[in-house]
């Protein structure tokens, strides 16, 4: 195994092996760490050299078994790394939906490393990230909400620049099959514009329309026999009357006022 320490740019501390260095750069938190057992299993590289010049090469920096020769211009020396880094991603798109993946990535999802969904009625649900394209270069990552079931750009700049591919568009739905306890119970609540406690025309016509929707949905649910209460994993909750919303805020509030006081 090499002794060669990396830093990187971003960081001050050093690493005995690539792999913690490539996670501890800023803005991979949202990767694992593959085995290397399986980056230097050839069968898992299939088709991975149209998009990576000298694959064998990569791969024994990336397992620590080559080291960057320093006596290489500079300009050669930063290719080899940035195609290592490149590698490395487009396998991890590929371990990441292995049972040994899908155990790490878990780890990193009840710890919150993907972030929590934006959406007030989803109450930081734990988002996924996905990929729109499994070609490199197409579309930037995103996190998938298991909740409303929507798609978010991430909050950091870092994040929003990382290559979708390196997740791929299986990874949330195999995440969740391998998962299902933790699907969560799908709000119903709907938030409708009001002014002075009245709907506004148009946003009361789109309302009435998602609310038949939804009441259309639960019928079809009801004829076919398919549990969808809160017990059940991707089931509805029970909606929130306004009035509770309401006076809960206000009991908050309240308690909140009495703490400072």
């Amino acid at each position: 195994m090499a002794s060669q320490n990396y830093v990187s740019d971003s960081e001050s501390e050093y690493s005995e092996y690539w792999i913690d260095w490539f996670l501890g750069n800023k803005g991979n938190e949202y990767f694992c760490d593959v085995d290397v057992e399986y980056i230097t299993d050839r069968f898992n590289l299939t088709g991975l050299n149209q998009y990576v010049d000298r694959v064998g090469t990569l791969v024994d920096i990336i397992s620590d078994r080559q080291q960057v020769n320093e006596d290489q211009p500079e300009e050669v020396k930063r290719t080899l790394e940035d195609n290592a880094k490149f590698l490395y991603a487009l396998i991890h798109a590929r371990f990441i939906i292995t049972i040994r993946g899908l155990n790490k990535m878990l780890e990193k999802y009840r710890n919150g490393d993907f972030g929590f969904c934006p959406r007030v009625y989803c109450k930081l649900t734990p988002l996924l990230p996905i990929g729109l394209s499994d070609t490199p270069r197409v579309e930037s990552v995103k996190l998938y909400c298991p909740n409303c079931e929507d798609i978010y750009n991430p909050k950091s700049t870092r994040h929003a620049a990382i290559d979708g591919a390196f997740f791929g568009t299986s990874f949330p739905a195999m995440f969740l099959q391998t998962f299902p306890e933790l699907v969560p119970v799908h709000s119903t609540d709907i938030f409708t514009p009001k002014i002075f406690g009245f709907q506004i025309h148009d946003y009361a016509k789109i309302t009435r329309w998602r609310s038949l929707q939804k009441e259309k949905l639960i019928k079809d649910l009801q004829s076919k026999n398919i549990e969808f209460d809160e017990n059940t994993p991707g089931g509805l909750a029970k909606p929130v009357p306004e009035y509770e919303g309401l006076s809960k805020s206000s009991s908050k509030r309240n308690r909140a006022s009495k703490s400072r006081n």
